[in-house]
């Protein structure tokens, strides 16, 4: 059977059941109501983001982010935009430019905290990164190479990635988003869709698009209230250099050990808490307090300002040993 070819007359062409003409209407008020989110958000919160400037001893240092989260001026930043600057400015979009005070930094967490004195100031309203969701709306503010109040918007990427801070602790809680961060964005807001802050912008990974990180607000306004009251994050060490190890898979078995690897040490610091405790090269540490040691990234995150000062257990593997020594960890600040 010959295929019928329809006239161009034919009086059903273009209206076969499936295809529905007004659908493109539908595709843009979708949208459109992205677009008005947006366009609320950076409204409403742009004018609490800061531009920041450092110089160094009198030198023309770097540049980034930071954005109000008081009424009486305390701007949230990272650790990294303002760390040994001699002289700190900050500028708000209106063209105000203030002499900053730092309140404290942290490095191991990357947050800092300065103050501008601008009372009134309109202050940004901070969101609960535990309530967040991989897929929401994400937008970032800030100031990437000088331009100031950019915005960028995407999405939460993923929940819960671990970040490497320039003092080689890991940040954890990080919040991964696609929205785009350049050199500048560092310190800067990241909000969601009632323009609620839920994390500090903070790295991205070169050469790679679309894979920026952020601290979770609730991790940065736990340090900074730590700031705010001590100028510093209490923590403490022991006294080794140390790195991840496997353990022998007959030795994890015998001792019925909680994991495969364990903190390796390699040096002890000369009269430091571990080396007075009898730790050697070649132990290796896999519990503390009773608390499993899976490599170097655990240590640090046990070695808090809960023990500091006090004397903690350190389980460790000499040869083919299980060994308990008592440990007095010291303040590190």
């Amino acid at each position: 059977m010959r295929e019928r070819l329809l006239p161009l007359s034919d009086p059903n062409l273009g209206h076969h059941p499936t295809v529905n003409p007004t659908t493109t209407h539908h595709d843009g008020s979708l949208l459109d109501s992205y677009s008005e989110t947006i366009c609320d958000v950076a409204e409403r919160a742009s004018a609490s983001v800061v531009k920041i400037d450092v110089e160094h001893k009198g030198r023309q240092g770097g540049s980034g982010s930071g954005f109000v989260f008081t009424p009486d001026g305390l701007v949230l930043t990272n650790s990294h935009v303002v760390r040994g600057a001699s002289k700190i400015f900050a500028s708000l979009p209106d063209g105000q430019r203030f002499v900053a005070d730092i309140v404290g930094e942290d490095e191991a967490s990357d947050i800092g905290v300065i103050r501008i004195d601008a009372p009134g100031v309109h202050a940004l309203k901070l969101g609960d990164s535990k309530q967040l969701r991989v897929g929401q709306i994400a937008v970032a503010i800030g100031n990437p190479f000088g331009f100031q109040c950019s915005v960028t918007a995407g999405v939460v990427s993923a929940l819960g990635r671990s970040l490497r801070s320039d003092s080689g602790r890991l940040i954890d809680d990080v919040i991964q988003t696609d929205a785009a961060l350049n050199p500048g964005n560092s310190g800067g807001p990241l909000v969601n869709s009632r323009a609620e802050v839920i994390g500090v912008n903070t790295a991205t990974i070169q050469p790679a698009q679309g894979i920026c990180f952020a601290i979770a607000i609730n991790t940065a306004m736990f340090v900074a209230g730590k700031l705010l009251k001590d100028g510093y994050i209490r923590r403490s060490y022991i006294g080794v250099e140390a790195q991840t190890a496997r353990v022998l898979r007959a030795i994890v078995r015998f001792h019925d050990l909680a994991a495969d690897n364990g903190a390796l040490v390699l040096s002890a610091e000369e009269n430091g808490p571990a080396q007075r405790a009898g730790l050697r090269p070649g132990d290796v540490i896999v519990a503390l307090d009773g608390k499993p040691v899976d490599g170097v990234d655990s240590l640090h995150r046990l070695l808090t300002d809960d023990v500091a000062e006090r004397t903690i257990s350190a389980t460790i593997i000499r040869g083919s040993e299980k060994i308990t020594l008592p440990v007095r960890a010291i303040e590190r600040k």
